[in-house]
């Protein structure tokens, strides 16, 4: 009996424990192109947990492990909105497909919660609207202070008359009180910001009793600096001005120095701030300096900041996997194997192609720009160097039958190796290249040696693509004419930056 007992006790404590997020619902009107992707909302990387396809009916099924209890953004057509969310939990959503997800009804383990903040947001919504915020910015400090506390104390009350009515979980309900008190800095920060401004005096204070509200507000720094994006804004504002001073001394006659290297400086003599606050303002500033095209030994020094100057494992990984997912792997490299398999069953490594440079491409048949504008593009780049390298195909749609009709039919007649990336996007293949939904079509190329030789592209049409392609080939590619579109309202301009990929910012 005992034994039963303990058994029963374990089991308990890994349910109770799981950070799984188990997702099915139904958009009506949907269509099989649309996806639907959960976004981690207080994390540094903003990447996509996981990314669901509908079928017909408008109908999917999906999960994914939750770093932590908290928001999360749900990106649809588009759109976005927030949806809390605790591991463990079975989540049942709906809507409709013109309004999914700004409006979307749940059922299941997460209603209350999100019941709860759906009010609440409507309540922000429909006050705000009557509260004239530049009246109340443009008055004196004490007026202004009043108007602050009268917010707050507005917001808090309708908190509490919500929590009677839909009994949400604590954590929930901390966050909320938190979301008000935040809410609040950001007022008081740009008060003081623009009172500044207008006095022409940069020594301008403000009075006690507004640095004791400030204080009051504050309360658990490291909770809402882990859970609140808007209070490490909040941070970052105050901490402005002192940074651009700290910021023209340490950059003065300097060229090669990164807005990283000086931040990761300057928090080192602020002994008032947490490592838990420096490890997130920190990773918000890095993230600023990862971007496609950065050079080489600019991703160097981000590299060393992430491993030296951020203590958070956490931080640590989701920066990497930014770094991955936006540059892809290091050049030099070797280009690393992956579970991959034919249309005929039989499995394929990549090192097949050891001894001649070779090309991957990821796509997927739910992203209509790749049959609209990549393929064209891409049938003559593999005719004009199909003598020089190979090219793999890799496709990463939900299922092998997807990949059979996709390939079949998208890339017939051009030479290549067809290979599947079993689970699509959550595949072998894509985790190790870093591939996501917002990140398709992509391309990686390889040299003879099996080593990286280019960072992940995101258009065929980028100069530097050919430039790589004629270095490993000994090929010279034709001039391509600027005014040439490659990709739909993009322009091929050999002198201009890359488009940065990144998913667009979660508040």
């Amino acid at each position: 009996m005992k034994k039963y007992l303990l058994l029963f006790i374990i089991t308990a404590f890994v349910m109770s424990c799981s950070k799984k997020v188990e997702v099915k619902g139904k958009i009506t009107g949907s269509s099989p192109l649309e996806r639907i992707e959960f976004v981690e909302a207080s994390g540094v990387a903003t990447l996509p947990l996981v990314n669901i396809g509908l079928d017909k009916g408008g109908n999917f099924t999906g999960s994914f492990e939750a770093p932590k209890d908290g928001m999360y953004v749900i990106n649809y057509a588009g759109r976005q909105n927030l949806i809390y969310l605790e591991g463990g939990q079975k989540l049942n959503i709906s809507g409709n497909a013109m309004t999914f997800p700004n409006e979307f009804v749940v059922t299941g383990d997460a209603k209350k919660n999100n019941d709860f903040l759906q009010a609440s947001q409507k309540f922000l919504g429909e006050y705000g609207s009557k509260i004239n915020i530049q009246q109340l910015m443009s008055g004196d400090e004490k007026t202004f202070l009043k108007g602050a506390q009268k917010i707050e104390a507005d917001i808090n009350k309708n908190v509490e008359e919500l929590a009677q009515k839909n009994n949400p979980s604590k954590g929930i309900l901390e966050w909320k009180k938190n979301d008000v008190k935040v809410t609040i800095l950001n007022l008081l920060a740009n008060y003081e910001m623009s009172q500044r401004q207008m006095s022409g005096n940069p020594s301008f204070k403000v009075s006690k009793a507004f640095k004791d509200y400030e204080t009051k507000l504050e309360g658990d720094k490291d909770v809402m600096v882990k859970t609140i994006p808007l209070y490490r804004q909040y941070l970052l504002v105050k901490m402005s001005p002192d940074f651009q001073k700290y910021a023209e001394a340490k950059a003065k006659g300097k060229t090669d120095v990164t807005t990283s290297e000086i931040f990761a400086q300057f928090l080192k003599d602020r002994k008032e701030v947490s490592q838990t606050a420096k490890d997130y303002l920190l990773a918000f500033v890095v993230a600023q300096d990862i971007h496609p095209g950065a050079p080489a030994k600019n991703m160097d020094k981000v590299k060393k900041i992430i491993d030296t100057d951020i203590t958070d494992a956490g931080i640590k990984a989701d920066l990497v996997k930014m770094q991955l997912a936006v540059n892809g792997l290091k050049v030099g490299e070797p280009a690393p194997e992956a579970a991959l398999i034919k249309a005929d069953g039989k499995s394929y490594k990549l090192s097949e192609n050891k001894g001649k440079p070779y090309m991957l491409f990821f796509y997927a048949s739910w992203n209509p720009y790749i049959s609209e504008a990549t393929v064209p593009v891409l049938k003559e780049v593999v005719n004009f160097y199909k003598s020089k390298m190979n090219f793999v195909f890799v496709n990463v749609d939900d299922t092998k039958d997807q990949f059979v009709k996709t390939s079949s039919a998208l890339l017939k007649g051009i030479p290549g190796t067809n290979v599947y990336g079993e689970k699509g996007l959550d595949s072998d293949i894509a985790k190790k290249y870093g591939v996501y939904g917002f990140k398709l079509p992509c391309f990686v190329i390889v040299d003879k040696d099996g080593k990286i030789a280019s960072r992940s592209f995101v258009n065929l049409g980028e100069q530097e693509v050919v430039t790589i392609l004629d270095k490993l080939t000994g090929l010279s590619a034709p001039k391509v004419q600027p005014n040439i579109q490659m990709m739909p309202g993009m322009q091929v301009d050999p002198s201009a930056q890359p488009a940065n990929p990144q998913p667009a910012p979660t508040k």
